[in-house]
């Protein structure tokens, strides 16, 4: 296991390189979950905004229909 883990003399370089490439994966997820949650929020806010002003534009029916 110890030779494993000394990973023949490169340990030095091998483990901060995976540790670093966790941080940065773990990272890109967090912002990506927030980045969504603020997305959504916006859009949620733009929907009642249109929803509070009446239609604004904004119809239910298929286009073509009277």
């Amino acid at each position: 296991m110890l030779k494993f883990l000394h990973m023949g003399g490169y340990a030095l370089y091998v483990w901060p390189s995976y540790g670093l490439t966790l941080i940065v994966v773990a990272l890109n997820i967090v912002w990506a979950r927030r980045s969504l949650g603020q997305a959504q929020a916006q859009a949620r806010r733009r929907l009642l905004q249109a929803h509070s002003a009446g239609t604004a534009g904004y119809s239910t029916k298929a286009p073509g229909q009277s």
